[in-house]
């Protein structure tokens, strides 16, 4: 049954609690720190801060349990600080917990300074996430919170504190709904109702009401609070703590600026180091320098295992007719039975991506997120933030959609791996809805990432055991249709290499491709070389990072490159083969043949044709570049 459940205290026996006067001292403290680290960068978020003090304080004080010299500690609570501007109070909370000191306090914003505009992971081991691009900090407190529940197994809680203006992001509802569905009481989100955004008042304003009417038709027990009364949220986050079955939304009505007259519930003061600081600092009460003894968790360690076997990854035959989203599934229900740190995720697709291999393999490790990829995406990122490795599937060009999520995912510096299937034009009569079309460009844009194009069967198997052991972003491309396995089950295929699949000293002509285009380009040389035009023809299956090696050689020994993709022309294939030459070398004579129209529905071959991608078009358009070259 869901609900409250009579109240208990997670503080251990003997350790004396702050009182009323204390607590509002220490949070006075937070405004006070948060006042003068903005005012030392001479930029940053102080008002949104100074709003959210009292929920902090009484977090930090009473509730949170964490061990700061042991982040990885897996009894530690989780706390996400979604309102990432809100950052300064962040580290006015780390310096009152004792995990920095005020010098460093005073770097805030600077070069070098593991205290940045908004935090990262990447320089902080106490944040869990990077936030700032709102919306996305609930998404990834669910997937942490599910981690903990599922996976886990421990006692640990998250607390996820959120602004109102960020409410207004899809994301947020997504994440509502995934929670509550999973059950997550081991959740709370705090909502800092301040009533101000950037340029103005929020959608609702002060009325606490709509925002629990929203959270409770989502299946949320939602909590409303004077958020400058200390007992108050004190008695709502034991609340939060004792509710079982759902998750806890705690609504608190604050004042932006807080403390200080000449900001306080005012316009126009977002994102500005207050006017005068030693005056605000003076109307606050003066420095202080409280110190929080913070619970420390209990001991704890990761109840779930799993027995592992070894990795017998699926054998296709050479000339069998296998489509590589087929192999994907295999391959990761064979991953999963080797390796007990990987889990999937899918978005109502599973059927399709060929992700329930692995949900019936592995029942206990695989996610449905339905039709909500950026929840999808955002709980991959809670679940590698608690040391698992996530494998995430849908349409390629439904991923396009989470594009935010997985751009922060990089700023995370996270591990997650993205599949999307179905992509190209080769899908045939679902139309340009369906098609992943700007899938390699948009991922190939992400810092760090990796980008696969399997075309065969026993090449993507290897490539999906392989990324499990890469750092980053990773995305593997998988097709729809079947296509024939022209590799051997003992081949490799590293990351960062490529195959050339026939050469001679005689070649006039590369063709590169990647995927379902490598068929179509075989099909190609063959007839190319039956007109007496030797041909190259290299299987680019790693996009990014890209074999420059074989690409530059082959552009010296046969002085004409033809790329093939099914894929829009800007940021594909093409592009990285460009990306090759970067370095000044010269740029050999190139032909890109990519998807340049709106398609419409009409048969795979009918695509590919209609594309100027198919084995005709690239034998016509090698011809030509041939003799081209010859005249010139």
């Amino acid at each position: 049954m869901s609900g409250p459940r009579p109240q208990t205290s997670r503080a251990p026996h003997g350790r004396r609690q702050m009182n009323t006067g204390e607590l509002v001292e220490l949070a006075q403290q937070l405004r006070v720190d948060s006042v003068r680290a903005a005012d030392a960068a001479g930029s940053g978020h102080p008002t949104s801060s100074m709003s959210a003090a009292d929920l902090m304080a009484v977090l930090l004080a009473h509730h949170l349990r964490y061990d700061f010299d042991r982040p990885a500690h897996p009894g530690n609570d989780r706390f996400v600080l979604s309102k990432g501007h809100a950052s300064p109070l962040l580290y006015a909370a780390y310096k009152a917990a004792g995990a920095v000191d005020d010098a460093e306090l005073l770097t805030f914003r600077r070069l070098g300074s593991r205290l940045e505009g908004h935090p990262t992971p990447r320089r902080l081991p106490w944040v869990e996430t990077a936030t700032g691009s709102l919306g996305q900090g609930l998404p990834v407190g669910v997937g942490i919170a599910l981690a903990g529940k599922r996976l886990d197994r421990t006692d640990h809680r998250v607390w996820v504190l959120c602004g109102d203006s960020e409410l207004a992001e899809g994301s947020v509802w997504e994440a509502a709904e995934h929670a509550s569905h999973e059950h997550l009481d081991n959740l709370t989100a705090i909502v800092d109702v301040n009533r101000l955004g950037q340029r103005g008042p929020t959608r609702h304003g002060h009325h606490l009401d709509a925002y629990a009417r929203r959270f409770r038709a989502f299946g949320w027990h939602a909590v409303e609070v004077d958020g400058h009364d200390v007992d108050a949220i004190d008695r709502a986050f034991g609340e939060a703590e004792s509710t079982s079955g759902q998750p806890t939304v705690i609504l608190a009505r604050t004042l932006k600026g807080r403390g200080v007259a000449s900001v306080e519930d005012r316009e126009g003061m977002h994102g500005k180091p207050l006017p005068d600081a030693a005056e605000a600092v003076a109307e606050l009460g003066g420095r202080r320098d409280l110190r929080v003894r913070v619970q420390q968790p209990p001991d704890a360690r990761m109840l779930h295992s799993v027995r592992t076997g070894p990795l017998e990854l699926p054998r296709y035959d050479k000339g069998d007719e296998v489509a590589t989203r087929d192999a994907y599934g295999h391959a990761l229900a064979a991953l999963g039975t080797a390796r007990g740190d990987v889990v999937a995720l899918d978005g109502e697709v599973g059927d399709s991506t060929r992700g329930e291999y692995f949900a019936k393999e592995h029942p206990d490790r695989y996610f449905e997120c339905y039709i909500a990829e950026q929840q999808m995406v955002g709980t991959a990122v809670g679940f590698a933030a608690r040391g698992w490795v996530p494998y995430a599937s849908t349409f390629a060009a439904f991923l396009t959609r989470a594009f935010d999520f997985v751009r922060m995912a990089a700023v995370s510096g996270s591990g997650i791996v993205l599949n999307g299937s179905h992509a190209g034009v080769a899908i045939g009569q679902d139309g340009p809805s369906q098609m992943g079309l700007e899938d390699l460009a948009m991922f190939r844009t992400v810092y760090g990432s990796t980008v696969l194009y399997p075309c065969d069967a026993n090449q993507t198997a290897k490539l999906v055991a392989a990324v499990a052991g890469l750092d980053g972003v990773r995305y593997l491309r998988t097709s729809r249709g079947a296509s024939p396995v022209i590799y051997g089950p003992d081949e490799e295929f590293p990351v960062g290499g490529s195959k050339v699949l026939r050469s001679s000293d005689r070649d006039r002509l590369t063709i590169v491709a990647a995927g379902g285009t490598v068929h179509e380009a075989l099909s190609a040389a063959e007839a190319l070389d039956g007109q007496g035009i030797p041909v190259r023809v290299i299987d680019l299956y790693s996009v990014k990072p890209v074999d420059r090696h074989t690409l530059r050689q082959a552009a010296e020994e046969t002085g004409c490159l033809l790329t093939v993709e099914d894929h829009h022309q800007e940021g594909g294939l093409g592009d990285a083969v460009l990306d090759a030459f970067a370095d000044g070398r010269p740029v050999p004579r190139l032909v890109r043949l990519a998807v340049r129209t709106m398609p419409g529905s009409a048969t795979p071959a009918e695509q590919l044709h209609a594309a100027g991608i198919d084995a005709e078009a690239i034998a016509t358009a090698g011809r030509l570049l041939v003799e081209e070259a010859i005249v010139r």
